[in-house]
This record gives C-alpha cells, structure tokens and sequence, in this order.
C-alpha cells in the first residue's frame, strides 16, 4: 500500500494565517477594553475614569453597573455579534456584498410585530418582544414558501424576490398601522422603536433572547467551514456531494433566528450586518474559519460602541439605530472609496 504524501503548508500560507490570527486576537482585546470603558462610561458616577478603584466600595455604583449597564452591555455584545454574523452568512450564501439580515423581509416582518403589539396592548415590552420575534419568523417562512411557488430563475433568485415581496407586504402593513395609532402615545412609542434602541434593557429582557442568540451563534461557528462550501458554484456544490437547498435553508434559518432575537429587544438596528462583515473580510480574508469569527467580535465591537456613544454623548440619549446608520454609512463610503486591501491564499 502506497503511503499518501504528506502536503506541508507554504511558507506565505503560515504567514497569513498567524497575520488572521493576530488580528482576530487584537480585535478581541479591543472588545475587552470598549466593555470596560462602557461599563465606567455613564452619568454616575462622574469621578469614575479618574479613579475606578474607589468606586468598589460604592453601593449605588454596583447597583448601577450590574443592574442597569451590564445586562444591556452584555445585549449589545451579543446583537452586534448575531447581526455581524447573520450579515456575513447572508452575504457570503447569496454571492451578494450587499445583503444583509433583512433581505427576507425578517426587518420588515419584526417591525410590523411590534407595531401591532404597541397599537393594540400598549407599550408591554414582553409583548412587543413576542410580537416582533413571531411576525419576523413567520416573515422568513413565507419567504421560504413563497420562493418555492415560483418557476422562475434560480433558488437563491426566487428567495431573494420572495423577500422583496414580503418585505413590502408587511412594511404596507406597517404604514396602515401607523395610520390608524394614536398619535399621542402608540404612534409615538412605534417610531421610537423603529429607530433602534437598548434603553429599555433588563436582566429579565435579556436572559429572554441571549440563549438564543448564543445558541445559533455556536452553530453557526460550527458549522462556518460548510460556508465556504456553500458560497461556491450551486453545481460545484452538487458534485461534492452538498445538499445546497436545504443547508442553505438551515443556515439561513439560524441567521435570521439570531437576528429576530435582538431585534424583538433593541428594535430595528441597521447597517451592523451589512458593514461589518465588510471589514471581517478586509482584515482576515473570505475564509469563515476566520472571517464569521472576526465578523462577530468586530459586530459585537460596533454596537457596543454605538450604544455607549449614544447614552454618553448628549444628555438625552441618540436613538442606537440612528448611530449605527450614520457611522455605518460613513464606514461603507470609506471602505468602498480606498484600494483593496485583503490578504488573498
């Protein structure tokens, strides 16, 4: 029996792979610095940048830190990471740089939810958050269904004109609503939401979707080498043997399962799945063995700087969504306005 050769990795193959490494290893420790800048940053106590220390023997400061900042800290690490990683599953599955975790309509679907839920029981977060999560799924299924009426085109063709379709089934949806709330309070209440916020997070809120998230974020690192797979040619995956439909389904279900999750608390948050996965492949490459990682730690980095700007900035607090909007944009034009620069294999 003839002993298979052995096939050592090249020299510059080495090279860039520590080169991902470092960069993933100095993305993390950015993420630890910002989470204990945000967990300082804040209205009280206002000495706390001058002598943290001190403020260990602050009872008000421990209330304040673990019950107010920590739980919606720890939602924005956890929503940014989920809609990073959902943008750059979308992207990399639809060939498409431009997608992001509200290309099936979900947005649009969780929008219409909480819009519902605040015109016809008030502002119950519990409800809002049930709402939103419902309506968004049932956003993804329809979507799912729908493509499967069509004859024309391709799958991924089909879906994507599904989720056209839907979304602006339930953004009607969302105009008649807001048509017929009450001006005076429900109106009010639903385009605050709309504009994307953690103010109203709490450990109960929290606890309710953070499993979740973690849930579909560990599968799909898990299964992140599959990606790879999935975003070649549909016939080259059917001749390694790939079932393409129905992984692409699944991967797309936990995407947008995760990204129903945040938003069903912190509302419509914009251009987190869209921009970061931009720069994840700019720093580490295409490859999602190290790419969904990075494009998690550096969603995650996102939208804890955004929500920590938001609540320190002004004296009342910016709307996340509106953060994420501005800074995103201004990312996008600089990322597309300078040479490419990503390590190619």
């Amino acid at each position: 029996m003839e002993s298979r050769p052995v096939v050592e990795a090249s020299p510059r193959y080495a090279l860039v792979i520590r080169t991902y490494r470092r960069r993933l290893g100095l993305s993390v420790i950015m993420l630890v610095l910002v989470t204990m800048i945000a967990l300082l940053a804040g209205r009280y106590p206002k000495a706390g940048f001058s002598n943290p220390f001190a403020l260990l023997d602050d009872a008000v400061f421990a209330q304040v830190v673990y019950n107010v900042r920590l739980p919606r800290i720890l939602l924005a690490i956890t929503g940014g990471a989920s809609l990073a990683a959902a943008g750059f599953v979308f992207q990399m599955l639809f060939a498409n740089p431009l997608v992001e975790p509200g290309f099936l309509g979900v947005s649009q679907g969780a929008a219409f939810g909480a819009a519902l839920a605040i015109a016809g029981f008030g502002f119950s977060a519990l409800l809002v958050q049930v709402s939103a999560t419902i309506f968004g799924l049932l956003a993804l299924v329809a979507s799912y269904w729908l493509a499967k009426q069509f004859r024309f085109g391709g799958w991924i063709l089909r879906l994507i004109l599904s989720g056209i379709a839907i979304g602006a089934v339930y953004s009607a949806g969302l105009s008649i609503i807001k048509l017929v709330a009450d001006p005076t309070t429900s109106l009010q209440d639903i385009t605050f939401w709309m504009m994307g916020g953690l103010w109203n997070s709490t450990w109960k809120s929290a606890w309710s979707v953070m499993p979740v998230m973690w849930i579909a974020l560990l599968i799909l690192v898990a299964l992140r080498w599959r990606i790879n797979l999935l975003s070649l040619d549909e016939r080259t995956a059917h001749t390694i043997g790939i079932a393409v439909s129905r992984e692409k389904s699944l991967m797309l279900f936990v995407a947008t399962v995760a990204t129903t999750a945040i938003i069903s608390v912190a509302g419509l948050v914009g251009w987190v799945g869209l921009i970061v996965p931009h720069i994840a492949r700019r720093l580490l490459g295409s490859d999602a063995r190290f790419a969904l990682p990075g494009s998690m730690v550096m969603g995650a980095l996102f939208l804890l700087s955004c929500d920590t700007i938001g609540r320190t900035l002004l004296s009342s607090e910016i709307p996340l969504g509106v953060l994420t909007s501005l800074i995103g944009a201004i990312l996008f034009v600089v990322i597309l306005s300078r040479k490419q620069t990503e390590v190619r294999l």
